[in-house]
């Protein structure tokens, strides 16, 4: 029939990770989902995943992280230090690892094959964000559809103002993530380092030989190559060995915030609805966490609620703001260089390293099984 149009629960505009993956929840749970993604091939993001167990288990009730069970590098422990205690935190739980590290494009391949074997997946198709609308009649392919909610998942130059209400909150910190080989093995343990310019964090990188790390440094200062192999080996020589950095560095700037949409029938998912400081290391979590929302309320509520746009951003809020808030304590802290600044931190090392509850918490926090709501 001509003109016909096609009837879908959800379109998703952004066919990344945290897009695609809310599409395979929700095609699950048996809503009908179609996802558009403006490029044709899968990225050649080299970049890596920390996957906490939280995720993790996400990833497994999907069917997909057995697929990854070759591809991942388990965290069994968290050191922590900094440039005012000597002594450094140490952190890992006894029953399971704290999380995983996969590579993005691992991932992604999954996650998009799954959706193009069923042609769930539209690619190459960059539409207009203020032209669509849901409940609306929509042209996609010379295919008219029409869309209860549209869900978007897009990257920080397809955002609109139209739509989105987005709050900045201030950084000037330019982020770079590369990796480094070493002589030891990583043993299976992860780092977050405090410098007086600029967190930095390094992760075992999945390979076979145990000597392949990523690192992640946020910073106000310029940097190039040469500062970073000095900052690393400062750092991790001794417990890695020689180290030798790859010549190949992505950088970014760190513009953390929160958003909504202005309209009603879009929900926001991932970075499009809020991005904190990699200091914390949970800024895709919360993308697993947005999906895990978005599904747990179509359980409870219908789909045509009048509320129900609401009922998910108040769940989402409170967690958002208060990673939010927590990271951009812990940099004011340290960038603080003030007497204050440095008391409160000796204090709050000494209280992690005195009292098991306290360090429990930390565990539950980064493995992210510490539901606020």
């Amino acid at each position: 029939m001509k003109n016909k149009i096609i009837k879908y629960d959800f379109l998703i505009v952004g066919g990344g990770l945290i897009g695609s993956l809310a599409a395979i929840c929700l095609l699950q749970k048996n809503y009908k989902v179609l996802v558009v993604e403006k490029n044709n091939l899968l990225t050649k993001d080299n970049r890596t995943l920390a996957v906490n167990s939280n995720s993790r288990d996400f990833l497994a009730s999907l069917g997909l992280w057995k697929i990854l069970k070759t591809e991942h590098e388990p965290i069994n422990t968290i050191i922590i230090r900094d440039f005012i205690n000597k002594e450094s935190l140490c952190f890992n739980n006894k029953s399971e690892s704290m999380g995983s590290v996969i590579f993005n494009k691992s991932l992604l391949k999954i996650s998009q094959d799954y959706l193009r074997k069923r042609n769930l997946l539209l690619s190459g198709i960059d539409l207009n964000i203020k032209d669509i609308k849901p409940k609306s009649k929509i042209l996609i392919n010379s295919n008219y559809y029409h869309f209860k909610k549209i869900i978007l998942s897009l990257g920080k130059s397809e955002e609109n103002n139209e739509i989105i209400n987005k709050v900045k909150f201030k950084s000037n910190h330019q982020a770079y993530v590369g990796f480094f080989q070493h002589q030891k093995n990583h043993n299976q343990m992860a780092y977050e380092i405090f410098t007086p310019n600029g967190p930095l964090a390094v992760l075992p990188s999945p390979s076979s030989t145990k000597k392949y790390s990523t690192f992640i440094f946020s910073t106000k200062q310029k940097m190039d190559l040469n500062n970073l192999s000095t900052l690393i080996n400062k750092n991790f020589n001794s417990s890695h060995g020689l180290i030798k950095i790859k010549n190949e560095l992505n950088k970014f700037s760190i513009t953390p915030h929160i958003a909504r949409p202005i309209q009603k029938d879009y929900l926001l998912i991932g970075d499009t609805a809020h991005s904190i400081h990699p200091v914390a290391g949970q800024g895709w979590n919360l993308g697993i966490k947005d999906i895990q929302t978005l599904c747990d309320n179509l359980e409870r509520h219908d789909l045509e609620n009048p509320l129900f746009d609401n009922i998910y951003y108040s769940k989402r809020i409170v967690e958002n703001i208060i990673y939010l808030s927590f990271t951009n304590l812990i940099n004011s802290l340290y960038e603080g260089n003030f007497p204050l600044s440095k008391q409160l931190v000796e204090n709050s090392f000494s209280a992690l390293n005195r009292f098991e509850y306290l360090r429990n918490i930390f565990i539950k926090q980064a493995m992210g099984k510490i539901k606020l709501i």
